[in-house]
């Protein structure tokens, strides 16, 4: 006789009482034949993280890697597993929450139903199969356990959280930025290594950099260098980790390069309005080169986004890469015969550029920031113009932000007064 404990969060005991009466109900589910997990190519990618007694490994599957893990396309539904193992040494049992992953995550039953088109004749022994590979929620000590949690479809680099609690105050919490394959990321193509020759670099103090940011370029331009374009109104210090992991903690998209498949989901999306969130952006150039990062905030369509573009100067302050950039607001969007489109921006490219200020301290992404000269004002009456002719204006500043890969509380966030005093 099968025994149902309950609760979950008190057990860690899986309850199977709803699938065996869906199974009792439909009856035989064909030739379901789902590929068994530890036999799956993606756990060759699984990082894993460690504090004390409690140890967290963690992965996530491709598209591919997911059709034949539970069957159908999850993705194509929107819905991305992710796999976790937690081994708890401990002497207590531990809670995990999977709200900390993905707040609005999808039970296994659900996601398994998702990638059902028939209602009807819904596939039992696939809804078993979806629901016995759950991640379990108490794992008691001297206990490994491991499972799935279905959470929103994210590309590229999926971010997320996994938080355990125990008895009385204690708390984990892992981290994970995991790569996931099936994009074509445009800085995955960069060389970050052979970028400057060993003897480019040079490590300046703060009254140098500031002095060094002022005389940088304006503006980006085009190929050939000719004309200026979008100001350069950004610089972020940290190393390409910690550019990375802030930007996309904060919710930032990494760009897919322009190639056809990329092309064509651009053109639908501007054809119906939808949402690309890895939509190419168009190459501008600082020292004689197109961007080295783009990452872009995407709304419900792609007429509609925050852009920025990143290039690694050959400049150190206290051994961290400083970045120049530009960022835009886009409020509409064209065709165009040299980047597949080309938007309109918001002239108003200040208050973009504190949109990033606030994004990146909300998001616990931001350790300090100051202001330094280098744009050179326009007035709203006498705007500036980019390469596409749209007007822009400006106080003329730009931000410059010390990101950091691990959280930084916003009560914390240091101010550097560089636009009346230089600061070391």
């Amino acid at each position: 006789m099968l025994q149902i404990r309950w609760p979950l969060h008190l057990t860690g005991v899986r309850v199977l009482g709803p699938c065996l009466v869906l199974l009792a109900l439909a009856g035989c589910a064909g030739d379901y034949s789902p590929a068994p997990v530890d036999q799956a190519a993606f756990l060759e990618r699984k990082q894993v993280q460690q504090d004390g007694a409690v140890t967290v490994a963690a992965a996530v599957p491709s598209a591919g890697e997911t059709r034949q893990l539970f069957g159908g396309s999850l993705y194509n539904r929107g819905v991305q597993p992710v796999w976790l193992e937690i081994e708890n040494r401990g002497a207590a049992s531990l809670t995990f929450l999977p709200l900390g992953l993905d707040a609005v995550y999808f039970t296994p039953i659900e996601a398994a139903v998702l990638q059902q088109r028939d209602p009807e004749k819904l596939n039992t022994k696939m809804n078993l199969h979806f629901f016995e590979s759950g991640m379990a929620v108490v794992v008691y000590p001297g206990e490994t356990r491991s499972g799935f949690v279905f959470t929103g479809l994210d590309e590229g680099t999926k971010a997320f959280n996994v938080d355990l609690v125990g008895q009385k105050d204690e708390h984990y919490r892992f981290t994970f930025f995991v790569p996931v394959p099936g994009l074509r990321i445009d800085h995955h193509n960069v060389d970050w290594d052979t970028l400057y020759a060993a003897d480019a670099w040079v490590d300046y103090s703060g009254a140098e950099l500031k002095r060094y940011l002022e005389t940088l370029p304006c503006c980006v331009s085009d190929r050939d260098s000719r004309d200026p374009g979008d100001p350069l109104n950004i610089v972020v210090i940290g190393d390409p980790a910690d550019v990375y992991y802030a930007f996309i903690r904060a919710g930032w998209d990494e760009t897919e390069t322009v190639y056809r498949g990329s092309a064509i989901k651009t053109a639908i999306s501007f054809l119906f309005g939808g949402a690309y969130r890895y939509s190419p952006v168009s190459s501008l150039y600082v020292f004689g080169r197109a961007q080295d990062v783009a990452l872009q905030k995407a709304r419900d369509t792609i007429h509609e986004r925050n852009h920025l573009r990143l290039w690694l100067t050959p400049v150190r302050y206290k051994g961290k890469p400083v970045w120049i950039g530009q960022i835009s607001r886009d409020i509409g969007v064209r065709f165009t015969t040299k980047t597949i489109v080309t938007h309109k921006i918001d002239p108003d490219v200040d208050e973009t550029r504190e949109f990033l200020l606030e994004n990146l301290a909300y998001a616990q992404s931001l350790a300090r920031f100051g202001y330094v000269a280098g744009v050179g004002p326009a007035a709203i009456d006498d705007p500036r113009g980019n390469l596409t002719g749209d007007p822009y204006f400006t106080d003329g500043y730009r931000v410059v932000l010390w990101v950091s890969s691990q959280p930084v509380d916003i009560a914390e966030i240091e101010l550097i007064p560089w636009a009346t005093a230089d600061e070391d």
